[in-house]
């Protein structure tokens, strides 16, 4: 395992929101994060469709660890700001968040993810992302 997955997954490891969520790291390359959420009643809304809450939550996350992939080696990042697109209902047996990095600075990193929904062999896409996160100094180095 490269030192940048090493540090992605590591990061990922210490949420608690995400272990919560029971999502889990599928892949990370450089510049590029999937995070997987499997479906369940707890992250469910009236309607039965998971809340957009959970999937805003897995395509921020992917965002952030699609930035933290390319950052310099004592950076961490945070989110300060994203825009999110609910195209269709979260109906899934489970959902994967992908992020890539379009473009990477000094201090910030603009994001985009893509949220898709598996349902029975057939994928669909159901939200969309655009996020910018910032370079902060690692106070895990």
């Amino acid at each position: 395992m490269e030192r940048f997955e090493e540090k992605v997954r590591a990061s990922f490891a210490r949420q608690k929101f995400m272990s919560m969520l029971r999502a889990e790291m599928v892949s990370v390359t450089p510049g590029t994060v999937e995070i997987r959420l499997p479906y369940s009643a707890e992250i469910g809304q009236q309607n039965g469709f998971a809340h957009a809450g959970a999937i805003t939550s897995i395509l921020d996350s992917a965002c952030g660890y699609a930035a933290l992939s390319v950052a310099r080696a004592e950076a961490e990042v945070l989110s300060v700001e994203f825009k999110v697109n609910l195209l269709a209902p979260a109906v899934g047996d489970f959902f994967i968040a992908r992020a890539s990095v379009k473009r990477s600075g000094k201090t910030l990193c603009v994001c985009t993810a893509d949220a898709i929904a598996f349902s029975n062999g057939e994928e669909k896409v159901i939200a969309t992302m655009l996020a910018t996160m910032i370079y902060m100094p690692n106070e895990h180095a």
